[in-house]
């Protein structure tokens, strides 16, 4: 058999073309290896200092670590935090605009009539980062020690009982409305904004209870200013093993978890995804992060984007039936 000889001018070009075509390739190849190469903006649709931003700026700082490069905390609360998300959904599809979603983004859909962005169709899912239960708070002068207690108030007293939330549409709102529906019972809603004028309020005796989580609430009940009833979960926390479950203190059934979550706008690469989800997997089972988020009430959860999107579609399915059954709405 003849090997084929070709003149050295055609050699040489065939040798540029594929030099080239390498060239060419080689900026995407080197993209999906090195992300992310420049800062990486993680949105938080909460003002500073809330349960979210904590946990948004322990996972950004842990991800730096990991990953090489900062991952700079924005806050952008507003409008039932839909403001925040909203720009994500807006943003490039390339992995370096990030939002921390929470409970509240799978409430959205069903709350709001015109959101500017759907939670299944324009974000990707990457992980959930925690969950955990809220707590039921009472002021100390509620005439009410327990879970069977308060529905039997409740129900002696239909409306009277004022309880605070962290804002309309919350996971402290529905979590409460969750509660009454299943007690048949009616209580006041008092909105707030945010969970300090909420918990302020109950404290000072304006409102009698408020659901918060663990972290806004638990040191004020530790500081006598506040008594806790119960935690929201299907089993006791770690945090506050004293406190029993709604379900095992005259509620069956009940269950509701608050949750953070991390999500990439649609369309971004799988390969920059399944790099955030290599790293968050790591970040999550770090025993600091672990001990931290714990002492907060919360449970460091990660999860494959594909169950995390599971899990988001039945979190939208499970409230839309709150909103629906408890008439809830936006101001």
């Amino acid at each position: 058999m003849h090997s084929i000889r070709f003149p050295s001018s055609a050699r040489r070009r065939l040798l540029l073309a594929a030099v080239a075509a390498l060239c060419l390739a080689a900026p995407a190849f080197a993209q999906a290896q090195a992300y992310p190469t420049k800062p990486v903006r993680l949105v938080v649709p909460y003002p500073p200092g809330g349960p979210t931003d904590i946990v948004a700026r322990l996972v950004a700082q842990k991800l730096s670590e990991q990953l090489g490069q900062q991952f700079i905390i924005d806050n952008r609360p507003g409008a039932g935090a839909n403001t925040g998300a909203e720009l994500v959904a807006r943003s490039p599809a390339d992995g370096y605009t990030l939002v921390v979603a929470t409970t509240a983004h799978a409430i959205n859909p069903s709350l709001f009539k015109n959101l500017g962005y759907s939670l299944a169709k324009d974000f990707a899912p990457v992980s959930l980062l925690t969950s955990g239960p809220l707590v039921i708070v009472a002021n100390p002068a509620l005439p009410a020690k327990n879970v069977a207690e308060l529905i039997a108030l409740a129900k002696a007293r239909p409306g009277e009982l004022n309880f605070a939330s962290s804002g309309n549409g919350q996971s402290t709102h529905l979590s409460a409305e969750l509660f009454a529906s299943m007690a048949g019972v009616k209580m006041n809603h008092i909105p707030y904004k945010g969970s300090a004028p909420a918990l302020t309020d109950t404290m000072g005796g304006q409102t009698q209870l408020m659901f918060d989580t663990m972290l806004s609430a638990m040191p004020h009940v530790k500081g006598g200013k506040l008594k806790a009833l119960a935690v929201t979960s299907a089993t006791r926390s770690p945090v506050a093993p004293e406190v029993p479950t709604v379900a095992e203190s005259g509620l069956p059934g009940y269950e509701a978890i608050a949750w953070n979550g991390l999500l990439a706008p649609a369309h971004t690469p799988p390969d920059v995804l399944a790099r955030l989800s290599t790293a968050l997997k790591k970040v999550l089972a770090a025993p600091d992060v672990k001990d931290k988020f714990e002492a907060q009430g919360f449970a460091a959860t990660w999860t494959s984007p594909e169950d995390f999107g599971r899990f988001m579609t039945a979190e939208i399915d499970k409230w839309a039936k709150v909103v629906k059954v408890s008439g809830a709405t936006v101001d």
